[in-house]
């Protein structure tokens, strides 16, 4: 049993979404046994829990609503095997540090936010830049155990445990049988990170991941390794104008060599950039409008020239050139535009804190939307129109290739900061229309809640409602999380 404190500091009544919560208690389990011992003292006390990892978070998810607090961020055991086992509290920088050791596989999931545990990520499907190409968290998990509200323990591996139909039917550790309806909605064949992942005659452990700690508590993953490859380039390329970028994010998705990564910069990005230069970085002249970075990941050098030859190609039909295009072939130029990426979210964070020594009622909002691949003109268009004819001061960068890109609005006052929220609903009504989802890799936690509910509409919350009951009776695990228990 680990031990309970009362005490509890105020970095754990909160994450990254800067929500504020209260909690009664807290622990720091070091393995599975301590997670179930702690999850069955919570129960004895009436408790409810909220599981956190490092509270990198953007929704909310780890802000407690009262109760326990399980922390899993001392739980850092990482055991060797062709892939790799992991507790859930070890971070994506400690994969990334264990790895370079082996030298010839990586983990493929690549939030901006490196210090998320692997247990945050798997808990809402995070994905990042490389997911055009390799998918996201849920990809690159073979098989996961995990504690139910009980106390007890259910042990999934890929391809084992399957739905028949919307039918399902798993055994816990200890023989116990769950069996019931998986919600009857179909989630949207796009990168998405809203609610319950289903699908028909699916792989349960899909159900799990991506599930935000509504259904059960992860605490060992076993995860699938990538082959380094031989060959990495990089190419930043240029425009005049966005319609020309968008133009050559279809074309390059168009060919039939799929980069690792298609990622956008629009011309508030870039003036952003501009002022808030990282050492290091390489300086963008100031007739450059747009940006689009694209990602080769190749068998040899001249596999990755010949893609690159063919995206040049494509590049001279949208209105780019190579003489307005920087191509990074090795460690150290890659790491040059690595930090121009980078840059982004720092500069908008870094903005934000400074206007709220004015007034910290003002705050960042990022939407984390996504369209099929025929409405990206159409969303990135809305996106402009809107926040022109409001007047309010922005940056859209992202993930273009999967039509996911964030569009972040720098509110100056708390009348600018109301109007970007309302102006947010209103797009989340247009993404739907375009069967689109509200959030694509960031999750729903407490903060998006009515984001899904315009998304699933009541039916879909009831069916969720209702399959979260069978593995949480008392839907104790993670409340207010996806939804109202």
């Amino acid at each position: 049993m680990p031990e309970i404190h009362s005490d509890i500091g105020p970095d754990y009544l909160r994450d990254e979404s800067r929500k504020t919560g209260t909690a009664d208690s807290i622990s720091f389990p070091l393995n599975e046994a301590e997670i179930a011992d702690a999850v069955r003292w919570a129960a004895a006390n009436g408790q409810c829990i909220t599981t956190q990892g490092a509270r990198t978070g953007l929704t909310g998810g780890a802000v407690p609503s009262g109760g326990h607090i399980l922390n899993l961020s001392r739980m850092k055991t990482i055991t060797d095997r062709d892939d790799l086992i992991v507790q859930p509290g070890v971070t994506l920088d400690e994969i990334r540090a264990h790895l370079k050791s082996r030298g010839n596989v990586f983990f493929a999931p690549d939030p901006t936010e490196t210090t998320a545990t692997i247990g945050g990520m798997a808990s809402c499907n995070a994905s990042g830049a490389r997911s055009f190409r390799y998918g996201a968290t849920r990809e690159s998990i073979l098989a996961a155990r995990l504690v139910l509200a009980d106390g007890d323990v259910i042990a999934l591996c890929r391809g084992q445990c399957m739905a028949t139909g919307r039918n399902f039917r798993l055994k816990t550790e200890s023989g116990r049988v769950i069996e019931g309806d998986l919600p009857s909605y179909t989630t949207p064949a796009i990168k998405t990170a809203s609610g319950y992942f289903v699908r028909d005659s699916m792989d349960l452990l899909d159900l799990f991941i991506g599930s935000e700690g509504t259904l059960g508590i992860f605490s060992e993953l076993h995860l699938k390794l990538q082959p380094w490859p031989a060959s990495v380039w990089g190419v930043m390329a240029f425009f005049g104008k966005e319609p020309d970028a968008l133009a050559f994010v279809h074309a390059v998705r168009g060919l039939k060599d799929k980069p690792a990564s298609i990622e956008f910069f629009d011309s508030c990005s870039l003036n952003l950039l501009r002022s808030h230069r990282l050492e290091g970085a390489p300086e963008v002249p100031a007739d450059y409008h747009t940006a689009v970075y694209v990602e080769y990941h190749a068998a040899d050098e001249d596999e990755a020239s010949g893609m690159v030859e063919r995206m040049c190609e494509a590049l001279d039909g949208c209105g780019g050139s190579e003489d307005r295009t920087w191509i990074a072939t090795d460690d150290h130029e890659r790491e040059r535009i690595r930090l121009f990426r980078h840059a982004l979210p720092e500069a908008v964070n870094s903005l934000i804190d400074e206007r709220r020594k004015t007034d910290p009622a003002i705050t960042k909002l990022g939407t984390d939307m996504a369209v099929p691949d025929d409405r990206l003109d159409e969303l990135m268009a809305l996106y402009h129109a809107s926040l022109e004819r409001l007047g309010l001061e922005y940056v859209i960068f992202g993930h273009i290739g999967s039509n996911h890109v964030h569009v972040n609005i720098l509110p100056r006052t708390v009348k600018q900061f109301e109007q970007g929220k309302a102006q947010y609903l209103e797009w989340a009504d247009a993404v739907i229309r375009m069967g689109g989802t509200v959030s694509a890799e960031h999750g729903i936690g407490k903060l998006k809640t009515p984001f899904l509910l315009k998304m699933m509409g009541a039916r879909g919350i009831e069916d969720m409602r209702r399959l979260k009951r069978l593995f949480d009776p008392q839907c104790r695990l993670n409340p207010g999380n996806l939804f109202a228990c």
